[in-house]
């Protein structure tokens, strides 16, 4: 009796996250015991068996309708900037986090240009819009598949329910010859002939790297064309050939144009009246409180056509089911002998696990998922990260609960 009630109950578990039926003896996975890290915040680790061996993971459940859970955008007071997940966790005392987006992590093809460290995607933190999304080519990670673009985040919203949504900027700077459409805010890497917004949330981190490469070619030259504008309390304080570093003050920004965008700027001068705004506007009514980026895997209870099938790897990603109530943070272990897993396959396993919609978040060595202990002063890293020790990264997604 007690044998069939253990197997009852490990079916039960298995049924209850969302795992497929008549799994296979070569396509199994075993969940271990939850802990309850705080109020609506749950952990446990896994096995999956792939093709390459078995990958060993670690996941979070946030029970969204619990209203002592919040979830928030971690990152080190700059989009320029970059911490450990840990550290970013310790900083806002979060029970939990997970590492965020794919980010401009190199510059090789640029000699000489300063990689930023800025994300791809959109940002929004506590509601307010840190950045919008880079060109489609501009991006580091795996291959988009169809459909989706760099201004695909998954998020919560001021409803309190998870969801994946399609953040557009939009946004203008007004001068007395008319408006100047904005094609950028604080990113890396401006579209070709765009104009775009660095605030005072950017940082000090230099500003050329957003006029190089194109929207197709990130290792495309840098452009020839450029001008800088700085704006402050809505007048032109200072203008440049070519952007600069430095931080730039509350109450200021900076614009920044390549090709067209630059030759439209270069009619302003110092003393001229310039009103900037700008917003990131989504596809569904209720506005995300919180939103990082991440290319789609999982739509709709389906994955993806086109997810890549080939390279296995460590990997991060970020769920949503039950309606937008629950959800789901999954890290992979980057430890030896643990296998990685393809897209693909990140794709199936967030769909056994309850995912209705899921993001890939960036992987590999960024791969982090920490949690803290009830009066613990500091984060502990769950997973093995696959480099030895944390990457610093430019966000993460953080959970928090009280009580």
């Amino acid at each position: 009796m007690r044998a069939v009630l253990t197997a009852l109950t490990a079916w039960g578990v298995l049924a209850g996250s969302g795992v497929a039926a008549g799994a296979t003896s070569d396509d199994t996975l075993r969940l271990g015991r939850a802990v309850r890290l705080a109020p609506g915040v749950q952990y446990r680790e896994f096995d999956v068996v792939v093709a390459r061996g078995t990958a060993h993971g670690h996941l979070l459940t946030v029970d969204l309708t619990d209203p002592r859970v919040a979830v928030d955008l971690l990152y080190p007071g700059a989009v320029g900037a970059r911490a450990p997940v840990s550290r970013l966790a310790d900083a806002r005392a979060a029970v939990a986090a997970v590492n965020g987006d794919f980010f401009n992590i190199t510059e090789t093809q640029h000699p000489g240009v300063e990689a930023t460290g800025a994300p791809v995607g959109p940002a929004i933190a506590s509601g307010r819009h840190l950045k919008a999304a880079v060109p489609d080519g501009q991006r580091f990670g795996p291959a988009l598949p169809p459909g989706t673009n760099t201004r695909d985040v998954i998020g919560v919203g001021v409803d309190r329910r998870a969801r994946l949504d399609r953040l557009s900027l939009r946004g203008a700077a007004l001068t007395a010859d008319g408006a100047l459409p904005l094609k950028g805010l604080n990113q890396y890497a401006l579209p070709v002939n765009g104009i775009g917004a660095f605030t005072s949330r950017w940082g000090p981190t230099s500003r050329v790297r957003a006029t190089c490469g194109t929207d197709t070619d990130r290792a495309a030259p840098c452009s020839t064309e450029t001008y800088e504008v700085t704006v402050r309390h809505g007048r032109v304080t200072s203008v440049a050939q070519v952007p600069g570093r430095g931080g730039i003050a509350r109450g200021t920004a900076t614009l920044v144009g390549r090709e067209e965008g630059a030759r439209q700027l270069r009619k302003l001068h110092v003393g001229d009246r310039v009103r900037i705004g700008h917003d990131l506007v989504g596809h569904r009514p209720a506005p995300l409180r919180f939103a990082v980026g991440g290319f789609p895997i999982v739509r709709h209870d389906r994955p993806l056509d086109g997810l890549d099938t080939v390279t296995p790897a460590v990997r991060t990603s970020a769920g949503a089911g039950a309606g937008g109530r629950t959800l789901y943070l999954l890290a992979l272990d980057g430890a030896p002998g643990r296998a990685g897993m393809t897209v693909r396959e990140l794709a199936d396993l967030m769909d056994r696990l309850g995912a209705r919609d899921a993001v890939n978040l960036d992987g590999g060595g960024s791969s982090a998922l920490v949690t803290r202990a009830p009066g613990s002063p500091g984060a502990t890293v769950r997973n093995h990260p696959s480099g030895g020790a944390e990457r610093p990264v430019p966000n993460a997604v953080g959970v928090f609960s009280r009580g």
